[in-house]
């Protein structure tokens, strides 16, 4: 490890987006600054989240998972040969973990406590936005319907601003060309889906 860096310095991810920044961090980290791997837990945790929910995870399992994610990660640092494919790393690593964690059970359980957990957080009493709620659900079961594929591909591309469609591409063990075409006939089978369950009004 080399020197910590001292409060006041400019850290060397200021300005950076992205991979770059994550790439940046990665090194720093590597280099003893605490301050790195902060920024990478801030950036990326949504991230590793997403993916164990979407594992069909409870929030307690998710959670663990999350949590044993981060540790492999300080255990590999030194040894993950390209920093700039952190965020597939990750995505692939919380895979496994999920999947490893992963019961039947769980899914369906899982699902419905995230969809009441968005109803309550976002909209407040459901009297109070019945037609919003109405429209929700109808989407949350139309995204049900999709293969895991798709709704994995849409649930990382979401959080393109953070991942990157070459950390998805690499996720997803998919050519990077490919990932905007899947991803749109992704969106064209929800929608299908969704007019079915009645429209998006």
């Amino acid at each position: 490890m080399g020197e910590l860096r001292t409060a006041g310095e400019r850290p060397p991810w200021e300005g950076l987006d992205g991979t770059d920044r994550h790439a940046a961090c990665v090194v720093a980290a590597r280099d003893g600054d605490r301050r790195a791997l902060d920024v990478l837990v801030a950036d990326l945790t949504p991230l590793v989240w997403h993916v164990a929910r979407g594992h069909g995870l409870d929030r307690s399992t998710a959670e663990d998972v999350v949590q044993t994610v981060w540790l492999a990660l300080l255990r590999h640092l030194d040894r993950l040969v390209e920093p700039r494919a952190l965020a597939g790393w990750l995505v692939v690593a919380t895979r496994r973990e999920a999947q490893r964690t992963w019961t039947p059970a769980r899914r369906e359980a899982a699902l419905s406590d995230e969809l009441a957990d968005q109803l309550e957080s976002e909209y407040g009493l459901p009297e109070d936005a019945a037609l919003v709620d109405d429209r929700d659900y109808r989407l949350w079961r139309a995204f049900g319907r999709l293969s895991q594929k798709c709704q994995e591909l849409l649930r990382l591309t979401v959080l393109a601003g953070r991942a990157e469609y070459r950390a998805v591409a690499e996720a997803l063990s998919m050519p990077r060309g490919s990932i905007g075409p899947t991803r749109g006939r992704c969106l064209t089978t929800l929608r299908a889906h969704l007019d079915a369950e009645g429209g998006s009004r």
